[in-house]
């Protein structure tokens, strides 16, 4: 089984300055999506895997030109906008390599950099669901801390209401709902290809419910802070691999 992953990343950023290559907790962000799929390849001998980085940023594509296994996409100008969306670079990058290796791919697995609490056993666990689905992408997601059945409003027009109706006193009584936690993409390269979207749920899809904590996204300098604190827990526990792993290539080169 042929997969490729994609890593895509602007340069720059609104809420947190370069922060695909900011430093968390001694590596710059993105090594740790990098390393995710290293493992992986490590760990699944029997899957053919490769892996692109997509950006219009020198700066980020010289940052990770220690990694020898993947390959540099220098982004076109036309996809690099503040308004592009992501699907459109994932499919050229999709199409770049296929041409480049002379191969045809059966699954795209986008990691995305700015939401590095995964573990190997996550990626695989997305894998595993899309085989067994007739769904077009699987995405991950984790449980909402809100429920808009239950304690959430929205403001439309000059008035503020639910945002779901629902007659419910308790929220374990509400329908249950998930977050996308903007961590992991499975795409089922043929849907990807004829029918090219603007978003994952304009496809038909299935969910991967990962660990709450997957659920940093970092769109802030707080939540940077957030992500460093939880860090320095989750490094030395569940998500140790991927660390050690950073630390094994840093020692190798000293």
């Amino acid at each position: 089984m042929n997969i490729l992953f994609t890593i895509c990343g602007r340069e720059g950023s609104k809420g947190v300055k370069n922060k695909n290559i900011k430093i968390l907790k001694d590596f710059p962000l993105i090594y740790y999506t990098i390393a995710a799929i290293e493992l992986m390849k490590e760990k699944r001998k029997d899957l053919q895997i490769d892996f692109c980085i997509n950006s219009d940023g020198k700066e980020i594509l010289n940052v990770c030109k220690q990694f020898a296994d993947y390959v540099l996409i220098d982004r076109p100008k036309e996809l690099a906008t503040d308004i592009s969306p992501k699907i459109p670079v994932i499919i050229y990058s999709l199409k770049y390599m296929e041409e480049r290796n002379n191969k045809e791919y059966d699954y795209v697995i986008d990691l995305d950099i700015t939401s590095p609490l995964r573990t190997v056993g996550d990626i695989e666990g997305i894998i595993e669901k899309s085989i067994n689905s007739d769904k077009d992408v699987v995405f991950s997601v984790v449980p909402a801390r809100r429920n808009p059945y239950f304690n959430m409003v929205e403001r439309k027009k000059n008035e503020v209401i639910k945002c779901k109706e629902g007659d419910f006193v308790r929220r374990q009584d509400a329908p249950e709902v998930f977050d996308m936690n903007a961590s992991i993409y499975c795409y089922k390269r043929k849907k990807l290809i004829e029918c090219p979207k603007k978003s994952p749920l304009e496809y038909n899809f299935e969910i991967f419910e990962m660990r709450e904590t997957g659920i940093i996204d970092i769109d802030s300098e707080k939540d940077f802070v957030l992500l460093e604190l939880l860090s320095d827990y989750y490094f030395k526990d569940e998500y140790k691999d991927i660390y050690s792993y950073l630390l094994d290539i840093k020692n190798e080169k000293h």
